[in-house]
């Protein structure tokens, strides 16, 4: 590619519906909007709505879904040189009730292997793997098929380059067990130079709780940023030599799916341009704030004058 990339994510890719009645389950009418969404796909348009150039690596099926999140991903910037449609193969669809806004409930509609499922080390060059200032993976990937294994050939050989990001991204509906999912994490852990996770993913994982411990494992394990979401308690980001805790923004939550995919586009904002930990901490921080006050996900990412917008008045 003669275009050197500021980031490469990989992972699940899926045409969102969103329901947009507040408090309303699935077994009420509901209506719903259509976007596209899948953590990686979230975070690469978070990164190139700020500025960055971002791919993501994925597949989608050999259908007018598929065709829907290629076209939609072009118009928010992102490159698709590694989105491939997979022959006989079906777009994921995921629905979003937001019953509660804040914890929105998830249905996954993937069949028996869904097309992002069969990714192989080919489909991305090992220039492409090694020259990216950063590949994020999302610990979904890790979970079945072909990309599985395609997602730790491309670990190793970057060789914990700087800025290789493991976002645990934890779905229980993707593993066998949740000790498959431990064991997968852990490697790749190894693997990672900064690791993101909520509570439960970072229990998941490590099999530890306490959000200080759970920094010390990962720092003790290599790890050079951990990134410890702490719900309602904030944000920990955590180096070997220093501890910031951002406090969470107070908003009215729309929609808490797109939080943390924004935070990731957004962290890796930061890293790239070599800010101040803290710096990072509060921007990404803003980023989730801003998402979850809003409906859609990808849609509803923030370019970089909206959201230094947002950090001066809050709206």
């Amino acid at each position: 590619m003669p275009t050197e990339l500021d980031l490469i994510t990989v992972g699940r890719v899926s045409v969102d519906l969103y329901a947009n009645e507040l408090n309303t389950s699935f077994l009420d009418p509901q209506t719903f909007t259509k976007s596209i969404g899948g953590s990686p796909i979230n975070v690469a348009v978070a990164a190139s709505r700020l500025g960055n150039n971002a791919a993501i690596a994925t597949k989608v099926g050999n259908d007018p879904l598929g065709s829907y999140v290629i076209e939609k991903l072009m118009s928010f910037g992102v490159n698709t040189n590694y989105v491939a449609a997979k022959e006989n193969s079906l777009t994921p669809i995921v629905l979003a009730a937001l019953d509660p806004p804040s914890d929105p409930k998830i249905s996954f509609y993937r069949g028996d292997a869904a097309p992002d499922t069969t990714l192989l080390p080919s489909d991305i060059s090992p220039e492409a793997i090694m020259s990216t200032k950063a590949l994020w993976i999302s610990a979904c990937a890790m979970s079945q098929g072909s990309t599985a294994l395609s997602v730790f050939e491309w670990l190793e050989s970057r060789n914990r380059a700087r800025h290789t990001i493991l976002d645990l991204d934890y779905r229980k509906t993707f593993w066998k067990s949740p000790a498959d999912a431990r064991a997968a994490a852990k490697r790749a852990i190894s693997l990672s130079t900064v690791v993101v996770g909520n509570k439960t993913e970072c229990e998941v994982a490590l099999g530890i709780i306490a959000p200080q411990a759970i920094a010390d494992e990962l720092l003790k394990r290599g790890v050079e940023l951990a990134v410890v979401k702490m719900g309602g308690e904030g944000v920990m980001l955590a180096t070997k030599d220093e501890r910031h805790v951002i406090p969470p923004l107070k908003i009215d939550v729309i929609c808490g799916l797109g939080a943390g995919d924004a935070f990731g586009g957004a962290l890796v904002h930061g890293l790239l341009h070599d800010w101040p930990i803290k710096d990072i901490g509060n921007f990404a921080n803003a980023a989730g704030a801003y998402v979850a006050a809003r409906l859609l996900c990808s849609d509803a990412m923030p370019n970089l004058p909206e959201l230094v917008a947002f950090m001066k008045d809050g709206r």
